[in-house]
Protein backbone atom coordinates (compact mmCIF):
# COMPACT_ATOMS: atom_id res chain seq x y z
CA UNK A 1 0.00 0.00 0.00
CA UNK A 2 1.37 3.45 -0.92
CA UNK A 3 1.94 6.11 1.72
CA UNK A 4 -1.07 8.15 0.62
CA UNK A 5 -3.40 5.14 0.85
CA UNK A 6 -2.44 4.03 4.35
CA UNK A 7 -5.03 3.76 7.10
CA UNK A 8 -4.19 7.01 8.84
CA UNK A 9 -6.62 6.32 11.66
CA UNK A 10 -4.66 3.17 12.45
CA UNK A 11 -1.38 5.10 12.26
CA UNK A 12 -2.74 7.70 14.68
CA UNK A 13 -3.88 5.04 17.11
CA UNK A 14 -0.49 3.34 16.91
CA UNK A 15 1.25 6.59 17.80
CA UNK A 16 -1.02 7.13 20.78
CA UNK A 17 -0.59 3.52 21.88
CA UNK A 18 3.19 3.96 21.76
CA UNK A 19 2.95 7.09 23.88
CA UNK A 20 0.61 5.36 26.34
CA UNK A 21 3.19 2.58 26.67
CA UNK A 22 5.82 5.22 27.37
CA UNK A 23 3.67 6.85 30.06
CA UNK A 24 3.02 3.48 31.67
CA UNK A 25 6.75 2.79 31.79
CA UNK A 26 7.47 6.14 33.43
CA UNK A 27 4.59 5.67 35.88
CA UNK A 28 5.84 2.23 36.90
CA UNK A 29 9.38 3.60 37.36
CA UNK A 30 8.27 6.19 39.95
CA UNK A 31 9.89 5.52 43.28
CA UNK A 32 11.50 7.21 46.30
CA UNK A 33 13.36 9.68 44.09
CA UNK A 34 10.03 11.19 43.01
CA UNK A 35 8.96 11.70 46.63
CA UNK A 36 12.36 13.25 47.34
CA UNK A 37 12.01 15.61 44.36
CA UNK A 38 8.58 16.75 45.57
CA UNK A 39 10.01 17.48 49.03
CA UNK A 40 13.00 19.36 47.57
CA UNK A 41 10.74 21.50 45.39
CA UNK A 42 8.17 21.98 48.14
CA UNK A 43 10.79 23.20 50.63
CA UNK A 44 12.56 25.43 48.08
CA UNK A 45 12.62 29.00 49.38
CA UNK A 46 13.65 30.48 46.03
CA UNK A 47 12.37 29.78 42.53
CA UNK A 48 12.32 26.62 40.44
CA UNK A 49 14.61 27.19 37.46
CA UNK A 50 13.59 24.90 34.60
CA UNK A 51 16.23 24.39 31.91
CA UNK A 52 16.53 22.33 28.74
CA UNK A 53 17.19 22.74 25.06
CA UNK A 54 15.35 21.76 21.88
CA UNK A 55 12.10 19.84 22.40
CA UNK A 56 12.94 19.37 26.09
CA UNK A 57 13.26 23.14 26.37
CA UNK A 58 9.83 23.67 24.84
CA UNK A 59 8.31 21.21 27.31
CA UNK A 60 10.30 22.92 30.07
CA UNK A 61 8.64 26.25 29.34
CA UNK A 62 5.25 24.64 29.84
CA UNK A 63 6.37 22.97 33.07
CA UNK A 64 7.64 26.29 34.43
CA UNK A 65 4.35 27.97 33.51
CA UNK A 66 2.35 25.23 35.24
CA UNK A 67 4.48 25.50 38.38
CA UNK A 68 4.11 29.29 38.51
CA UNK A 69 0.34 29.19 38.06
CA UNK A 70 -0.13 26.62 40.83
CA UNK A 71 1.83 28.22 43.64
CA UNK A 72 5.44 27.24 42.90
CA UNK A 73 7.37 30.28 41.52
CA UNK A 74 9.31 29.13 38.46
CA UNK A 75 10.90 30.42 35.29
CA UNK A 76 12.61 28.93 32.27
CA UNK A 77 16.33 29.44 31.73
CA UNK A 78 17.75 28.66 28.30
CA UNK A 79 21.14 27.03 28.94
CA UNK A 80 22.87 28.94 26.14
CA UNK A 81 21.56 32.28 27.43
CA UNK A 82 22.60 31.15 30.90
CA UNK A 83 26.16 30.60 29.72
CA UNK A 84 26.19 34.15 28.35
CA UNK A 85 25.15 36.12 31.41
CA UNK A 86 21.66 35.00 32.46
CA UNK A 87 23.09 32.99 35.37
CA UNK A 88 23.07 36.35 37.13
CA UNK A 89 19.38 35.74 37.85
CA UNK A 90 20.11 32.59 39.91
CA UNK A 91 19.97 32.72 43.71
CA UNK A 92 21.48 30.31 46.19
CA UNK A 93 18.03 29.20 47.41
CA UNK A 94 16.76 28.30 43.92
CA UNK A 95 16.21 24.75 42.69
CA UNK A 96 17.13 23.75 39.13
CA UNK A 97 14.99 21.26 37.20
CA UNK A 98 17.22 20.05 34.34
CA UNK A 99 15.57 18.26 31.41
CA UNK A 100 17.34 16.02 28.88
CA UNK A 101 16.22 12.64 27.59
CA UNK A 102 19.79 11.58 26.81
CA UNK A 103 21.36 13.37 29.77
CA UNK A 104 24.18 14.29 27.41
CA UNK A 105 23.00 17.67 26.16
CA UNK A 106 26.29 19.57 26.06
CA UNK A 107 24.84 23.07 26.38
CA UNK A 108 22.88 22.11 29.50
CA UNK A 109 25.62 20.05 31.12
CA UNK A 110 28.07 22.90 30.57
CA UNK A 111 26.11 25.26 32.85
CA UNK A 112 25.15 22.81 35.60
CA UNK A 113 28.50 23.11 37.45
CA UNK A 114 28.12 26.90 37.45
CA UNK A 115 24.55 26.60 38.74
CA UNK A 116 25.72 24.33 41.53
CA UNK A 117 28.57 26.70 42.40
CA UNK A 118 25.94 29.43 42.90
CA UNK A 119 24.31 27.26 45.57
CA UNK A 120 21.31 25.99 43.60
CA UNK A 121 20.23 22.38 43.98
CA UNK A 122 19.70 20.26 40.85
CA UNK A 123 16.95 17.77 40.03
CA UNK A 124 17.49 15.94 36.74
CA UNK A 125 14.77 14.36 34.60
CA UNK A 126 16.41 12.04 32.10
CA UNK A 127 16.07 8.75 30.30
CA UNK A 128 19.60 7.73 31.29
CA UNK A 129 20.30 7.49 35.01
CA UNK A 130 24.03 6.96 34.34
CA UNK A 131 24.40 10.03 32.12
CA UNK A 132 26.71 12.98 32.89
CA UNK A 133 23.69 15.13 33.77
CA UNK A 134 22.39 12.52 36.22
CA UNK A 135 25.78 12.33 37.92
CA UNK A 136 25.74 16.09 38.54
CA UNK A 137 22.25 16.09 40.07
CA UNK A 138 21.13 15.87 43.69
CA UNK A 139 18.07 13.87 42.64
CA UNK A 140 17.28 11.97 39.42
CA UNK A 141 13.84 11.18 37.98
CA UNK A 142 13.82 8.50 35.29
CA UNK A 143 11.85 9.41 32.15
CA UNK A 144 12.94 6.61 29.81
CA UNK A 145 10.37 5.16 27.37
CA UNK A 146 10.49 1.86 25.42
CA UNK A 147 10.60 3.68 22.09
CA UNK A 148 9.62 6.90 20.34
CA UNK A 149 6.37 7.05 18.36
CA UNK A 150 8.39 8.18 15.36
CA UNK A 151 8.70 5.23 12.89
CA UNK A 152 12.46 5.82 12.80
CA UNK A 153 12.60 5.93 16.62
CA UNK A 154 14.39 9.29 16.32
CA UNK A 155 12.06 12.30 16.69
CA UNK A 156 11.27 13.15 20.35
CA UNK A 157 7.62 12.10 20.69
CA UNK A 158 6.90 9.55 23.41
CA UNK A 159 9.87 10.84 25.42
CA UNK A 160 8.63 14.45 25.44
CA UNK A 161 5.10 13.28 26.33
CA UNK A 162 6.59 11.40 29.28
CA UNK A 163 8.62 14.46 30.27
CA UNK A 164 5.52 16.64 30.21
CA UNK A 165 3.59 14.12 32.29
CA UNK A 166 6.35 14.00 34.90
CA UNK A 167 6.27 17.79 35.09
CA UNK A 168 2.51 17.71 35.62
CA UNK A 169 2.92 14.99 38.27
CA UNK A 170 5.38 17.19 40.15
CA UNK A 171 3.16 20.27 39.84
CA UNK A 172 0.03 18.48 41.08
CA UNK A 173 1.96 16.87 43.94
CA UNK A 174 3.18 20.33 44.94
CA UNK A 175 -0.40 21.64 44.89
CA UNK A 176 -1.18 19.10 47.62
CA UNK A 177 2.17 19.57 49.39
CA UNK A 178 1.52 23.30 49.74
CA UNK A 179 -2.26 23.02 50.27
CA UNK A 180 -2.78 25.30 47.27
CA UNK A 181 -6.49 26.25 47.24
CA UNK A 182 -8.99 27.39 44.58
CA UNK A 183 -8.74 30.91 46.01
CA UNK A 184 -4.96 30.80 45.57
CA UNK A 185 -5.47 29.68 41.98
CA UNK A 186 -7.73 32.68 41.31
CA UNK A 187 -5.07 35.04 42.63
CA UNK A 188 -2.60 33.68 40.06
CA UNK A 189 -5.15 33.88 37.21
CA UNK A 190 -6.64 37.38 37.46
CA UNK A 191 -7.69 37.46 33.79
CA UNK A 192 -9.79 40.49 32.99
CA UNK A 193 -8.21 43.76 31.91
CA UNK A 194 -4.82 43.33 33.58
CA UNK A 195 -4.53 39.73 32.45
CA UNK A 196 -5.14 40.78 28.86
CA UNK A 197 -2.67 43.63 29.08
CA UNK A 198 0.10 41.40 30.41
CA UNK A 199 0.02 39.59 27.08
CA UNK A 200 0.74 42.66 24.96
CA UNK A 201 4.10 42.79 23.15
CA UNK A 202 6.98 44.78 24.57
CA UNK A 203 6.88 47.20 21.64
CA UNK A 204 3.57 48.56 22.93
CA UNK A 205 5.05 50.04 26.09
CA UNK A 206 8.80 50.50 25.72
CA UNK A 207 10.57 53.85 25.43
CA UNK A 208 12.12 54.22 21.99
CA UNK A 209 12.87 57.96 21.79
CA UNK A 210 15.17 60.13 23.89
CA UNK A 211 16.67 57.10 25.55
CA UNK A 212 19.56 57.74 28.01
CA UNK A 213 22.33 56.51 25.70
CA UNK A 214 26.06 56.93 26.09
CA UNK A 215 28.93 55.72 23.91
CA UNK A 216 31.00 53.01 25.54
CA UNK A 217 34.00 55.38 25.39
CA UNK A 218 32.27 57.98 27.63
CA UNK A 219 33.72 59.09 30.95
CA UNK A 220 31.86 58.44 34.16
CA UNK A 221 31.10 62.15 34.47
CA UNK A 222 29.50 62.23 31.02
CA UNK A 223 27.50 59.11 31.81
CA UNK A 224 26.23 60.62 35.08
CA UNK A 225 24.95 63.70 33.23
CA UNK A 226 23.01 61.44 30.88
CA UNK A 227 21.75 59.38 33.82
CA UNK A 228 20.54 62.53 35.57
CA UNK A 229 18.75 63.88 32.49
CA UNK A 230 17.21 60.57 31.40
CA UNK A 231 14.56 60.22 34.08
CA UNK A 232 14.68 56.41 34.02
CA UNK A 233 17.37 55.76 36.61
CA UNK A 234 19.69 54.18 34.05
CA UNK A 235 22.21 55.07 31.36
CA UNK A 236 22.68 52.56 28.52
CA UNK A 237 26.07 52.10 26.88
CA UNK A 238 26.16 51.23 23.17
CA UNK A 239 28.87 50.71 20.59
CA UNK A 240 29.12 52.38 17.17
CA UNK A 241 26.55 49.94 15.75
CA UNK A 242 24.12 50.71 18.61
CA UNK A 243 24.63 47.29 20.16
CA UNK A 244 23.98 47.17 23.90
CA UNK A 245 27.25 46.61 25.77
CA UNK A 246 26.40 47.67 29.32
CA UNK A 247 24.42 49.89 31.68
CA UNK A 248 24.76 51.88 34.88
CA UNK A 249 21.89 52.62 37.30
CA UNK A 250 21.10 54.89 40.22
CA UNK A 251 21.77 51.91 42.48
CA UNK A 252 25.19 51.36 40.90
CA UNK A 253 25.97 55.03 41.55
CA UNK A 254 25.00 54.70 45.20
CA UNK A 255 27.24 51.69 45.63
CA UNK A 256 30.09 53.49 43.88
CA UNK A 257 29.79 56.44 46.26
CA UNK A 258 29.72 54.14 49.28
CA UNK A 259 32.97 52.53 48.12
CA UNK A 260 34.59 55.94 47.69
CA UNK A 261 35.27 55.12 44.04
CA UNK A 262 33.43 58.02 42.40
CA UNK A 263 35.82 59.68 39.98
CA UNK A 264 34.14 61.57 37.10
CA UNK A 265 37.24 61.32 34.90
CA UNK A 266 37.52 57.52 34.94
CA UNK A 267 36.21 55.57 31.91
CA UNK A 268 32.59 54.55 32.37
CA UNK A 269 33.41 51.16 30.87
CA UNK A 270 35.32 50.35 34.07
CA UNK A 271 32.24 50.58 36.23
CA UNK A 272 29.31 49.69 33.95
CA UNK A 273 27.43 46.40 34.23
CA UNK A 274 28.56 44.56 31.10
CA UNK A 275 26.27 42.16 29.21
CA UNK A 276 23.22 43.11 31.30
CA UNK A 277 19.89 41.32 31.46
CA UNK A 278 17.67 42.38 28.57
CA UNK A 279 14.34 41.66 26.94
CA UNK A 280 13.75 40.80 23.31
CA UNK A 281 11.37 42.20 20.76
CA UNK A 282 8.27 40.02 20.51
CA UNK A 283 8.21 39.16 24.20
CA UNK A 284 5.14 40.04 26.25
CA UNK A 285 4.84 42.35 29.23
CA UNK A 286 4.42 39.27 31.45
CA UNK A 287 7.68 37.80 30.18
CA UNK A 288 9.52 41.05 30.93
CA UNK A 289 8.07 41.08 34.43
CA UNK A 290 9.42 37.55 34.93
CA UNK A 291 12.90 38.68 33.85
CA UNK A 292 12.84 41.76 36.07
CA UNK A 293 11.55 39.83 39.08
CA UNK A 294 14.11 37.10 38.59
CA UNK A 295 16.99 39.58 38.46
CA UNK A 296 15.51 41.96 41.08
CA UNK A 297 15.79 44.98 38.76
CA UNK A 298 13.44 47.82 37.81
CA UNK A 299 14.82 48.85 34.40
CA UNK A 300 15.28 46.55 31.42
CA UNK A 301 16.73 47.30 27.97
CA UNK A 302 15.14 45.61 24.95
CA UNK A 303 17.22 44.36 22.01
CA UNK A 304 16.74 42.46 18.78
CA UNK A 305 18.23 39.02 18.15
CA UNK A 306 21.55 40.65 17.15
CA UNK A 307 21.89 42.68 20.33
CA UNK A 308 20.89 46.01 18.76
CA UNK A 309 19.19 48.26 21.29
CA UNK A 310 15.53 48.89 20.44
CA UNK A 311 14.13 50.44 23.60
CA UNK A 312 13.98 50.37 27.38
CA UNK A 313 11.20 49.70 29.89
CA UNK A 314 10.82 50.66 33.54
CA UNK A 315 8.77 48.70 36.05
CA UNK A 316 6.48 51.74 36.35
CA UNK A 317 5.71 51.41 32.64
CA UNK A 318 4.58 47.84 33.19
CA UNK A 319 2.59 48.21 36.42
CA UNK A 320 2.10 51.93 37.01
CA UNK A 321 -0.54 52.31 39.73
CA UNK A 322 -1.38 48.63 39.50
CA UNK A 323 -2.08 48.51 35.76
CA UNK A 324 -0.05 48.39 32.60
CA UNK A 325 0.38 51.82 31.06
CA UNK A 326 0.25 51.94 27.27
CA UNK A 327 2.14 54.47 25.22
CA UNK A 328 0.38 56.59 22.64
CA UNK A 329 2.58 55.73 19.73
CA UNK A 330 6.37 55.58 19.82
CA UNK A 331 8.09 57.83 22.32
Amino acid sequence: MSEKHQDWIAVGRQVIDTEIAGLEAVRDALGPSFARAVAMLGECRGRVVVSGIGKSGLVGRKIAATFSSTGTPAFFLHPVEGAHGDLGSIRSDDMVLALSNSGRTEELNAVLPALRSLGAGVIAITGDEESPMARMADCVLYSGVPREACPMNLAPTASTTALLALGDALAVSLIRYKSFSPDDFKRFHPGGNLGQRLRVPVAAIMHTRNMPLAPVEASLGEALNILNAGGLGVVLFVDAQRKLVGLFTDGDLRRLVCRGALSPDRPAAEIMVANPCHGRQGQSVAELLDIMEGAAITVLPVTDENGLLLGVVHLHDLLGKGAVRFSEGAR
